[in-house]
């Protein structure tokens, strides 16, 4: 936000900035974070701008809690729409892709080693979020306000869910964090078996499944249809989406640069430390498990809003540092690389324009992006 951010930092008061309680929970803590962002960012929205894009007339991501049940049927049917679609993609690049849905997975596939543990891990997946938005329409799930799955009105099951649980199968639970995290089995493991995508098929990947008993191919742009699968489990969401780690990444030590905070928000694996984004791939379990294809499972579009939000709030928060970028251009620097620039380009193929990671820093730049949480 080239205008916002530098007038944010005379507004934030360091007394704004205060520690959690200890009765509060990451998901009240969340809301306070949330407030203090559009707070924020109104008080920073000067009466006489003539920015294109404001408060009042941005597009509004919310919850999946807090969608109507007309609003879910829609965005549903829009996915599914989605996955019926033919693929635009070449097929010298990517000859498994059968549909738009397809295409997205094949770019996440191929470029997955130069954008994740990298300095444009937040802007990439911000704009390849939004480019799956404009496909269809948009929410996030609130990690913090999970709850009983089974009850969960994402993951229900219901008409109006992504889908339950897959089918119980059998396998020795599941390893992230290059190897060094083992992740107990949940109750489930194998095809999703109710609601609106039972019997879903995912036509690319598992190049490295990190869930035990799934196989992988070599060949993970060639067509290998199959079931999709999950195995939800409230380990990594109890085990690592709390409270403290939430503060950590947005007010507390973690917060104090865009170095730290990714580094943080992405995991300390030598730690066995998993961190929120690693979490939520791991809560949903079998195709999310595997880094390079883990966008077959269609909650990861919601599970990324969710991390763009946290991202969001830092950058409203962090006014001075809003802008910063860190990190190199290959995974965790190996093969050791250049550090990244503003200027890199990012690239979705044949799903949306290429932009620069400059162009990914603000929301509210009216150009491409225009949106807020709530």
């Amino acid at each position: 936000m080239h205008i916002s951010f530098g007038i944010l930092a005379a507004l934030l008061s360091a007394s704004s900035l205060v520690a959690a309680s200890p009765t509060q929970s990451a998901g009240d803590l969340m809301l306070d974070l949330n407030s203090k962002a559009i707070s924020a960012l109104e008080n920073a929205q000067a009466p006489t701008s003539r920015k294109k894009c404001t408060i009042a007339n941005a597009n509004v991501r919310r919850d999946w809690k807090a969608l109507s049940k007309k609003e879910r049927k829609a965005y549903i049917n829009a996915v599914l729409c989605l996955r019926k679609k033919p693929s635009k993609a070449d097929p010298s690049f990517a000859p498994g892709a059968r549909t738009r849905y397809d295409d997205f997975v094949a770019v996440h596939i191929n470029q997955t080693r130069t954008i994740h543990a990298t300095g444009n891990f937040f802007t990439w997946h911000r704009y390849y979020t939004w480019a799956y938005e404009k496909a269809l329409r948009d929410g996030y799930w609130n990690w913090f306000e999970t709850g009983d799955f089974a009850t969960n009105p994402l993951f229900d099951g219901s008409e109006t869910s992504m889908s339950g649980d897959g089918g119980f199968f059998k396998h020795n639970g599941s390893v992230s964090g290059t190897g060094l995290i083992f992740l107990p089995s949940g109750n489930g493991g194998g095809c999703i078996k109710k609601g609106p995508f039972a019997g879903a098929t995912a036509n690319l990947g598992p190049p490295s499944p990190g869930m035990d008993g799934m196989e992988a191919t070599a060949t993970p742009l060639e067509y290998n249809p199959r079931c999709l699968r999950r195995d939800l489990s409230r380990y990594t969401i109890d085990k690592w989406m709390t409270l403290p780690n939430l503060y950590n990444v947005t007010l507390g030590d973690a917060s104090r640069s865009i170095q730290i905070m990714q580094d943080e928000f992405q995991g300390r694996f030598p730690d066995r430390f998993l961190g929120l984004h690693g979490a939520g791939h791991f809560a949903i379990g079998g195709d999310s498990s595997d880094l390079y294809s883990s966008s077959n499972e269609p909650v990861f579009f919601l599970h990324h809003a969710m991390v763009d939000r946290v991202y969001w709030i830092w950058q409203a928060l962090h006014p001075k540092q809003a802008r910063d970028i860190a990190g190199t251009i290959t995974i965790g620097n190996r093969p050791p690389s250049r550090d990244a620039l503003k200027s890199d380009p990012l690239n979705m193929g044949v799903n949306a324009a290429e932009i620069t990671i400059d162009d990914a820093l603000d929301t509210m730049s009216g150009s491409p992006f225009c949106y807020i949480y709530l």
